[in-house]
């Protein structure tokens, strides 16, 4: 197994967490969603949990502080030793430069970044029905739009960040779950990173 250091990018609805999920398990690595530990916390019910809650529910993120802390903690645990692949983290260029920081001092780096490829439509579709399926109070039409305003202005530039350092595999979004998996794949494995 090849030690990997990911991160899987992608505007809301793209897929990413489904992917990322898929390409953790076939290396071998966690799949770390900020999505998913803000969640547990807003089930716990703690404080921290109704800051969260609150934070969310008006379509906003997380503060930079507060979540680069928590990845932090969670890449820490003995799971992620030899890898991870992040899911909505780092979301904005401080966060790039907190990420860095905190894997240098580890003598780590990123080695890839998958950034799926969905046109918006197609992102808006795929929450709607989601919000559906599972009752998702948090997805509404104008939280969606303000979630993919705040992708394009914050997060997009990170790939910039990213694709200087050589490090940006393109991924068409668009297709089975079986045909994206496999184009991750294959350029993953174009890099030197198999599972």
């Amino acid at each position: 197994m090849t030690a990997a250091r990911l991160l899987i990018v992608g505007p809301q609805g793209s897929g990413k967490g489904t992917q990322g999920v898929t390409i953790a398990q076939s290396l071998g690595v966690p799949a770390i969603s900020t999505g998913d530990v803000f969640r547990a916390a807003v089930a716990d019910g703690s404080e921290l949990g109704r800051q969260v809650k609150a934070i969310i529910e008006a379509g906003n993120l997380v503060p930079d502080e507060l979540t680069s802390a928590v990845v932090r903690e969670r890449l820490s645990q003995p799971d992620a030793a030899n890898g991870f692949l992040l899911d909505g983290y780092p979301r904005n260029i401080g966060q790039v430069g907190d990420l860095d920081a905190f894997l240098a001092e580890r003598g780590e780096a990123l080695e890839a970044v998958i950034e799926l490829n969905v046109p918006r439509e197609e992102s808006i579709a795929r929450i709607s029905l989601r919000a559906q399926e599972q009752g998702r109070t948090d997805d509404t039409a104008e939280v969606i739009a303000n979630r993919l305003a705040i992708y394009e202005r914050e997060t997009a530039p990170i790939l910039d960040v990213y694709r200087e350092r050589g490090i940006v595999d393109e991924i068409d979004g668009v297709g089975s779950l079986e045909e994206i998996g496999a184009r991750i794949a294959a350029a993953l494995a174009a890099r030197g990173i198999v599972g």
